[in-house]
């Protein structure tokens, strides 16, 4: 796996199925909506965008809803973010564009191995002690776009655990006499995906 430094990472993600480089982060947001409806089938108000909400996308947000395509804003948690283009006859959304934590943007990029789907990544650094971490990760090239299985290179087991709610997984059920949560394990080497739910008795 990819040893990312401690920055942030912009992120592109779609779901499985779709012609590699589809959507790629040289595009403006409101191309990769285009290319997404068009490879659809679809017009760009039926997609839905997952982003982060915070004021460094207000410029991707307001481009983006010029387009059409709905908006699904979250308030942390990007991982799942990415993970829910994997699942979008489920979770509604098509595509996740935004800049978060680049160890955040592997996790997710393990995910997707597992799942299914493409994710670029691009290292953001904003000052030049960023840049001397990714010097010391062993990163020379700071422009460099990251895809998938450059992130990820071998086969991984991933693995999450709900502990509030949410589209792909319930949160953490308190019951008398039991708490009940559930986890999402998955494996790159053969596709499988588990959902797990695990009651533990309570004194």
């Amino acid at each position: 796996m990819l040893h990312a430094p401690d920055t942030y990472m912009e992120k592109l993600a779609i779901g499985p199925g779709y012609p590699e480089g589809l959507v790629t982060l040289d595009m403006p947001p409101a191309t990769r909506v285009s290319a997404l409806a068009t490879e659809k089938g679809c017009s760009p108000s039926d997609i839905t965008v997952c982003i982060l909400e915070r004021p460094r996308h207000e410029a991707m947000i307001a481009e983006v809803r010029s387009t059409g395509a709905s908006i699904r804003l979250i308030t942390d948690g990007d991982v799942a973010g990415v993970m829910h283009c994997a699942e979008s006859a489920k979770t509604g959304i098509d595509m996740y564009m935004g800049t978060g934590g680049a160890p955040e943007g592997v996790l997710a990029a393990a995910a997707l191995k597992c799942m299914g789907g493409q994710i670029e990544g691009r290292l953001v650094f904003r000052n030049e002690d960023e840049k001397a971490r990714a010097a010391k990760a062993g990163i020379t090239d700071l422009n460099r776009i990251y895809r998938r299985d450059e992130m990820v290179t071998q086969d991984v087991i991933f693995a999450a655990t709900g502990v509030t709610g949410g589209t792909l997984l319930p949160g953490i059920r308190r019951e008398p006499g039991w708490v009940t949560c559930t986890t999402l394990l998955m494996r790159s080497k053969t596709g499988s995906v588990r959902r797990m739910e695990y009651r533990t008795p309570v004194a």
